[in-house]
C-alpha cells in the first residue's frame, strides 16, 4: 500500500470555526479514521501542498476528530513549521493523495508541488447536483463546479464515488465534455451514528417527526412547513411535532422566515441546527419517521443511518435511495404535497398500518459498514497504475 496523504483543510477551516460536521466532513473523519494512523495531513492553499510530518499530522488528525480546547492549530504555522522540510521533500513520490471535499479541485493548480514529487490524486464524489440542478445554487457556485470537475477529470488518478448514480452521472458528464473518466469505483457510504440518548419521555412519548439535512432550497423544506402550517390552521395545536435539524446554508430565506416568523409554528416545529452526531441519534431513536422530501441527492445518508437505526423513513422516490434501501422506505413525489400530508398524517397514528409495513421490511434492511467501504477504496488502490 503506498503512502496516504490526506487534504484536511476543508476539516481545518470548519473546526476552527466551530462548525457541526456536514455529511461531506464526516465522509472526511472517516477516512482520517481509517487511514490517519499511518497518513500524513496535507495543507493545500491554492498551487501549494505540503505534507505535515508524521507527529504534526497525528495532533491535526486527533484535533480533527476529537476538538478540544488548549489545542488549535493553525495551518500558517504549521506551514511554515514544515518548511522546506514537509513542504519539498523528494521521499513524497509513490503516495495517494485523497481529497474526499471540495476545496481547491476549482484550479488545475490543486497540490502542484505534491503531484509534481509523485503523489497521485484521489477525489471522493459525493454528487453532481450543481450541474444537474444548478437552480439550487448561486450562479457563481455553479460554474466553479463546472470548473472544479474538468480539473478533477484532468488530474485525478482514481475517483471514488459514493453510488452508481453518482459515477454514471460522473462518467456522463465526461463524456459530455469530451474528457476521459480516470479508474473509478462504487463504495457506498455507511451509518456513523453513535448510540445516544434518547429524549426525556415525556417528549418520546408524543409523536414527531425529523426533518435532516442542511436547510436549502433543494431539501424542499418549504413544502414540510407549509403542511405543518395546515396542520395546525385546521386540527389545532394537537399535531405532531417537527424537528428541523441542519445547518443554515444558501438561499433559504422563505424556510428562515417562516421558522422565526411563523407564530402558528413556533413550538411546533423545532429547529435544530447545534446537534451532535450523540444528539441526533437520540432524537431519531423514537421519531415516527424521517422525513426527506428533497429534490435530489448523491447519496442519501440520512436515509441510510435513520433506517440503520431502525426508524422508517418518507423520502422522495430517487434512483439514488431505490439503489441501497431498495422498497424499504415510503416513497413520495416531492411536489406531491398531497401524499406527503397523507403519509405524515398515517405515520402520526399508534396503530398505523403502513408504518409496520415498513417496519417489517426494515428487518430485512443491511446498511453498508465502513469496513466494507475502505475494503473497496484499498483494493482500489491497489490497482492504480
Amino acid at each position: 500500500m503506498p503512502e496516504i496523504l490526506i487534504d484536511v483543510m476543508r476539516l481545518f477551516f470548519r473546526r476552527d470555526e466551530g462548525m457541526i460536521p456536514t455529511g461531506i466532513d464526516r465522509v472526511s473523519l472517516e477516512y482520517i479514521r481509517h487511514y490517519g494512523g499511518s497518513a500524513r495531513a496535507v495543507l493545500s492553499l491554492g498551487p501549494l501542498a505540503g505534507a505535515l510530518s508524521r507527529r504534526d499530522s497525528q495532533r491535526v488528525f486527533e484535533w480533527l476528530l476529537h476538538p478540544r480546547p488548549g489545542f488549535r492549530p493553525t495551518p500558517v504555522r504549521l506551514a511554515l513549521k514544515n518548511t522546506p522540510s514537509g513542504w519539498i521533500r523528494p521521499g513524497t513520490g509513490n503516495s495517494i493523495l485523497f481529497n474526499t471535499a471540495q476545496l481547491w479541485k476549482n484550479t488545475r493548480h490543486y497540490a502542484a508541488q505534491l503531484r509534481w514529487l509523485g503523489a497521485r490524486p484521489v477525489f471522493f464524489v459525493h454528487d453532481l447536483i450543481p450541474l444537474s440542478h444548478p437552480e439550487y445554487f448561486r450562479p457563481a457556485h455553479g460554474e466553479g463546479f463546472e470548473k472544479h470537475m474538468r480539473n478533477m477529470l484532468g488530474m485525478a488518478c482514481g475517483i471514488v464515488a459514493n453510488s452508481r448514480f453518482t459515477g454514471a452521472g460522473l462518467r456522463a458528464h465526461a463524456a459530455a465534455i469530451g474528457l476521459r473518466c480516470p479508474p473509478t469505483v462504487v463504495a457506498p457510504l455507511a451509518p456513523a451514528l453513535s448510540e445516544g440518548p434518547a429524549l426525556a419521555d415525556a417528549a418520546a412519548s408524543e409523536p414527531y417527526f425529523v426533518a435532516l439535512g442542511t436547510i436549502e432550497p433543494r431539501k424542499n423544506y418549504l413544502l414540510l412547513l407549509h403542511i405543518w402550517r395546515d396542520l395546525i390552521a385546521k386540527q389545532g395545536r394537537g399535531v405532531p411535532r417537527l424537528y428541523v435539524v441542519g445547518q443554515r446554508g444558501w438561499e433559504c430565506e422563505n424556510v428562515v422566515d417562516l421558522l422565526e416568523r411563523c407564530a402558528p409554528l413556533k413550538g411546533l416545529v423545532v429547529e435544530r441546527n447545534d446537534c451532535g452526531d450523540a444528539e441526533l441519534s437520540g432524537l431519531l431513536r423514537h421519531a415516527r419517521a424521517l422525513l426527506l422530501p428533497t429534490f435530489a441527492e448523491g447519496f442519501g445518508l440520512p436515509v441510510a443511518e435513520a433506517l440503520a437505526a431502525g426508524v422508517p423513513v418518507i423520502a422522495s422516490d430517487l434512483p439514488v435511495f431505490r439503489e441501497f434501501a431498495g422498497d424499504v422506505p415510503e416513497y413520495a413525489d416531492p411536489i406531491d404535497g398531497r401524499r406527503w400530508r397523507e403519509l405524515i398524517l398515517e405515520y402520526a397514528k399508534p396503530d398505523s398500518a403502513l408504518c409496520a409495513a415498513q417496519l417489517e421490511r426494515l428487518k430485512g434492511f443491511r446498511p453498508a459498514t465502513w469496513e466494507e467501504h475502505f475494503r473497496i477504496v484499498d483494493r482500489f488502490l491497489e490497482s492504480l497504475p
